[in-house]
């Protein structure tokens, strides 16, 4: 299934992409794509619903997170040994964690916003996994139990603010929009193997990074097992699983980050597209 979450920011209603991909309004058969709706019970129930009496949606209304009340934003860094030696860096022994507050995630056509005094803002696809049910302590056997869905992300960085000014990565991280999510959940019975996704990224149409999680260092069992053992994933959480090579902050001669009037596409396989703009913000 393909859950989504369409209208004006702040007052989305929950939608279903059908199978012939008509955008049909869910608002009938739950309050929203949040956290209680998003447990292996709740959805099935709602995969055995005739969709076809659901009202459609007509015109192209904005998509936001297709996620509602996001608890966490629990991310992986340097998950992809191509993007490590980009970054002249070892691959890690042991995933590397960090968060990004909740307040940047925005919807995956909203603009992205450079803020005064950002200089080195980069950009980075990636597959999201969202959670379903709470995985506290678990083993990596029971790990992808946890899964509701998978969705695509680009993990927006203000790399001189990640990497110059003292700290963790976080506050280079979590700037308002600098976590669009979407186009749509898709659940995880509809993909395959979550382990041969392939993910792609343009900027101004020159495409940058081509990649595919085939390339993780760590698996998504992995991933989530370890997370799990240093905080409780609660359903709606996020996982952000890295990136492959091709980031700004890794171009040769010289690093590229973008500007305003700069245009970001992005893609995975089964998952949709994103387009965002940049525009500069006080």
């Amino acid at each position: 299934m393909k859950l989504l979450r369409y209208g004006s920011a702040g007052a989305e209603r929950p939608g279903v992409l059908d199978a012939d991909g008509v955008l049909r309004d869910a608002s009938a058969l739950v309050p929203d794509w949040g956290p209680g709706q998003l447990g292996p019970d709740a959805l099935e129930r709602i995969r055995h619903t005739d969709w076809s009496r659901l009202p459609r949606v007509d015109g192209t209304p904005r998509l936001g997170c297709p996620v509602a009340q996001v608890g966490k934003l629990v991310c992986a860094g340097l998950n992809y040994a191509d993007h490590a030696a980009e970054a002249g860096l070892p691959a890690p022994a042991e995933p590397v964690l960090f968060m990004k507050a909740v307040t940047a995630i925005c919807g995956p056509g909203d603009a992205v916003q450079i803020p005064q005094g950002a200089d080195k803002v980069d950009w980075e696809v990636e597959l999201g996994v969202v959670i379903g049910s709470r995985a506290r302590r678990v083993t990596e056997a029971q790990a992808l139990s946890h899964v509701a869905g998978y969705l695509l992300a680009n993990d927006v960085s203000e790399r001189g603010w990640q990497l110059e000014r003292g700290g963790t990565w976080t506050k280079g991280k979590s700037h308002d929009t600098f976590a669009p999510l979407g186009p749509w959940l898709v659940t995880a019975d509809e993909i395959t193997d979550p382990h041969r996704v392939g993910l792609w990224l343009e900027v101004n149409g020159k495409r940058m990074q081509n990649g595919s999680t085939a390339n993780f260092i760590f698996s998504l069992p992995t991933l989530i097992s370890y997370i799990s053992q240093f905080m409780t994933l609660e359903a709606g959480d996020v996982i952000l699983t890295g990136t492959p090579a091709g980031v700004g902050l890794g171009q040769k001669p010289q690093p590229v980050f973008l500007k305003p009037g700069d245009v970001v596409r992005l893609g995975a396989d089964g998952l949709g597209e994103q387009r965002q703009v940049c525009v500069a913000v006080n």
